[in-house]
């Protein structure tokens, strides 16, 4: 196996860099590796990637990148996670043919027209993607270069973090490198399995859709309550040091955006009713946080119930239970997204949001990098 302190660090490429969940990524890995480029096209989030990195992502289109430009960063690795509208289930499906896929499309185009292809490639999207014909294109051109890949469908309840979100990854090593377990290889696992150094075959897939199998990674997540900033009852930075607004929201003290907290109002509880996802602190499960979090209720993560489930024996109802929205320090802290991670103070609530449901989640990728870039002897 590679030493990592033998060698120079791998130069990486960030194609769509968003807010910096690919870079935290390789930071949490622990992997020898420097960024020496990102590149997004969003003004916004650049701000919170140079707010938080010190360093400002290339800000042009990436389809007016030809192989010269490319070459001239000597990369070893490539992380990509681009946009994902195309292999939504809410979206046209349009695959290949929507228009935002056409960067990713030409990206890809670079690779057999390089003098230095990379040695490492990380793909990102939405489960959806791997039935589309990017995919196909994708594994086409990959195969034509000599990579070899293994493909991963994966939640961060599988890794002990209370938040649904199964994403689609692929990895991907230019021979004569090789996986650490190479009998994954050009196979699509469902199992964190191959990054824990386990080599025995995969479960059926009904085995993975079984309850028993997703009650018990439950049982081993964190509960929700280790990942707020505001603890809503019991211990710790309690609300009861906020001050109500008449705009159904509680402000800090600190006064900054960051750390207010805002209450689901009482028309949208009435409208909605069972339709919203309720969780409580002691919860081992929340839904993925869309970009449209905070603007809509139904279908874009979980509301968080401020008062227990049941005081004696009254059960509340839910107008009793005070829903809130999980705050966007909190909806990066389930990202597992670092401490120190911050929003510039001119961003609003509503980009914030968007930014997180934009993002990835750092707790899945680290493991699977670390596992990429792990070259057996």
């Amino acid at each position: 196996m590679d030493s990592e302190g033998s060698r120079k660090p791998w130069r990486v490429l960030e194609f769509y860099s968003g807010i910096g969940g690919m870079r935290y990524s390789l930071l949490k890995a622990a992997v020898n590796a420097t960024v020496v480029e990102a590149f997004d096209i969003n003004d916004v989030a650049n701000d919170v990637y140079q707010h938080n990195f010190g360093h400002r992502p290339f800000q042009g289109n990436i389809q007016t990148l030809n192989a010269a430009d490319i070459d001239s960063y000597n990369a070893d690795a490539w992380l990509l996670s681009p946009p994902c509208q195309p292999y939504t289930r809410q979206g046209l499906q349009k695959g290949s043919s929507d228009a935002r896929a056409s960067s990713f499309l030409k990206v890809l185009e670079l690779v057999s027209q390089l003098l230095r292809p990379p040695s490492y490639l990380f793909v990102e999207n939405v489960v959806g993607f791997e039935t589309s014909d990017t995919h196909a294109i994708l594994v086409e051109i990959l195969e034509k270069n000599n990579f070899v890949t293994q493909e991963f469908i994966l939640s961060p309840l599988q890794f002990g973090l209370p938040y649904s979100r199964p994403r689609y990854y692929c990895l991907a090593k230019r021979k004569p490198l090789s996986f650490e377990v190479p009998k994954f290889n050009n196979q699509l696992l469902r199992t964190p399995g191959p990054l824990l150094g386990q080599t025995e075959s995969t479960m059926e897939k009904e085995q993975l859709q079984s309850p028993e199998y997703w009650d018990e990674l439950l049982q081993a997540c964190q509960p929700v309550d280790d990942f707020l900033v505001f603890k809503t009852f019991g211990n710790g930075n309690d609300l009861s040091t906020c001050s109500f607004h008449a705009n159904d929201s509680v402000k800090s003290d600190r006064g900054d955006e960051e750390n207010n907290v805002y209450f689901v109002p009482s028309s949208l509880i009435e409208r909605l009713g069972s339709a919203m996802d309720i969780v409580y602190p002691h919860s081992k499960r929340c839904c993925c946080f869309t970009k449209s979090y905070y603007r809509y209720v139904k279908g874009t993560g979980s509301l968080l119930a401020t008062v227990q489930e049941k005081t004696g024996n009254r059960t509340p109802s839910l107008h009793d239970l005070s829903l809130r929205y999980f705050t966007p320090k909190e909806v990066a802290n389930l990202h597992s997204f670092p401490e120190d991670f911050q929003f510039p103070q001119h961003i609003s609530l509503r980009q914030r949001y968007a930014m997180l449901g934009n993002s990835l989640s750092v707790g899945v990728v680290a493991p699977l990098l670390q596992y990429l870039f792990i070259n057996p002897s």
